[in-house]
């Protein structure tokens, strides 16, 4: 899923090329894409647009007429721009916004079909679209630590939770706790003052380094290459290939259709955590430490 640093960059390049231009059509193909019916759709043709900003994890189109257009990506959801013509039988094209410099596409690969797109009305209809979490860049250590201690989750949870912090998700959140070199599944409300210090500094950095890191590949055309699994990340998406800190296997705890990476030796004093289809299928040969899981394995 594109995240704060994938969206920001996202953000840019559709300020660069809509703003001040005029939306002349749209075309949905996806059924259960346009998530909203008032105001309709075609109420947003001919409008120019004013401005483009992030909610979140989304992206929101604004149009005179304090009218808004937001796209959600989801996870598989990407953006497209065109100057020539679009084919429109492509099966994983799910809209088409026509501008009268340029057209953007929406497209979203595999069958499951979760991207979304509203059509709101002023300020207050963009804000039932915010999940309401403090911005990560802006917020003071001290909101910050308010946040994290809202509820007592796992950091892995309180990170990806809208509610509490804006624009993490599941890749980011892997990366910012390896580099904070905290367990994902520490909770909140037992953590220390320090390693909260850690953890916003390592939120900051982490997300300012990859938007500056995904804005210099783009680096000026539209970002095409959009993905949550990158060579150059630290854990999210390798497991079992070494740690660039200490060179330690990364593990992962699978769940559902995600999975969080971690390193053992950095984030956990060496303890596996438990990966629960295995924990289930091993009980009581599940290994404890990284040493005895590698011992196994030899």
């Amino acid at each position: 899923m594109p995240e704060l640093p994938d969206v920001t960059v996202y953000v840019e390049a559709l300020r660069a090329r809509v703003v001040e231009h005029r939306l002349l059509r749209s075309f949905v193909k996806g059924p259960f894409l346009l998530r909203t019916a008032s105001p309709p759709l075609s109420a947003t043709q001919g409008r120019t647009v004013i401005e483009v900003r992030r909610v979140g994890k989304q992206i929101a189109i604004g149009l005179e007429g304090d009218l808004w257009l937001v796209l959600h990506l989801k996870i598989a959801g990407r953006l497209h721009w065109k100057t020539g013509a679009i084919k429109l039988g492509g099966r994983n094209l799910l809209a088409i916004f026509e501008f009268d410099n340029g057209s953007l596409t929406l497209t979203e690969a595999g069958t499951t079909r979760r991207a979304a797109l509203y059509v709101v009305e002023g300020e207050s209809g963009l804000a039932t679209l915010d999940a309401g979490g403090i911005e990560p860049l802006e917020a003071s250590r001290d909101a910050f630590a308010a946040a994290l201690r809202v509820a007592n989750h796992t950091l892995k949870r309180a990170l990806t939770d809208p509610h509490l912090i804006s624009g993490i998700g599941n890749a980011y959140s892997d990366e910012i706790l390896h580099r904070a070199q905290l367990s994902p599944v520490a909770m909140t409300h037992k953590i220390s003052e320090e390693e909260i210090d850690r953890l916003y500094a390592a939120t900051r950095a982490t997300l300012v380094e990859w938007t500056e890191r995904l804005r210099a590949e783009a680096n000026g055309a539209f970002p095409e290459n959009v993905t949550a699994f990158r060579p150059e990340m630290a854990v999210h998406g390798r497991y079992r290939e070494p740690c660039p800190r200490c060179g330690a296997k990364v593990q992962r705890i699978r769940y559902a259709s995600n999975e969080t990476n971690y390193c053992a030796r950095c984030q956990t004093g060496g303890r596996l955590l438990a990966d629960r289809a295995l924990s289930r299928l091993l009980h009581e040969d599940w290994p404890r430490t990284l040493d005895e899981l590698e011992a196994r394995r030899k």
